[in-house]
């Protein structure tokens, strides 16, 4: 059905229709000003719930056992909004890290023979906050989707 002002036979009836690129141009960057700093509150929401998540996996099998507890609080999240973009990293400084997440075998650079088996907490952490990070994520862009004016 067209819309009184998009004569086109797909239109929603809400849509308008442009003939001005610098219309265009100022209300997509309204649009990204107004979602910015939702998706920031998002993105450190989820940085934080994965910083948590791996944490808790590094806390015995089947992830990699807590002994002293200093590798599973290695682990911090960051993150930095930008102009056009919100990125979070989580991670540690720990050289151990990849060794226990994906197993080592063969020698290490002693001459040491190892044969560890992984113990995976990164992965799994990943897999269970990302289907929510991205449903959040999505639910921040619908919801501007109903914000911007219509002309």
């Amino acid at each position: 059905m067209a819309s009184p002002a998009n004569p086109h036979p797909n239109a929603h009836p809400a849509a308008g229709a442009y003939s001005n690129g610098s219309a265009i141009a100022a209300l997509l960057d309204a649009r990204a000003a107004a979602v910015r700093p939702v998706a920031a509150l998002v993105v450190r929401h989820y940085a934080m719930l994965l910083e948590t998540a791996i944490k808790a996996a590094a806390s015995g099998r089947p992830g990699p056992n807590a002994v002293t507890g200093d590798y599973r609080r290695s682990w911090t999240h960051e993150v930095e909004v930008g102009a056009d973009s919100v990125t979070a990293t989580v991670g540690t400084n720990k050289p151990q890290a990849r060794r226990l997440e994906y197993g080592f075998v063969g020698p290490d650079i002693l001459g040491r023979i190892y044969h560890q088996p992984p113990y995976p907490h990164v992965g799994p952490a990943v897999d269970r906050i990302s289907p929510m990070f991205v449903s959040a994520l999505g639910a921040v862009a619908d919801g501007a989707a109903g914000t911007e004016g219509r002309s």
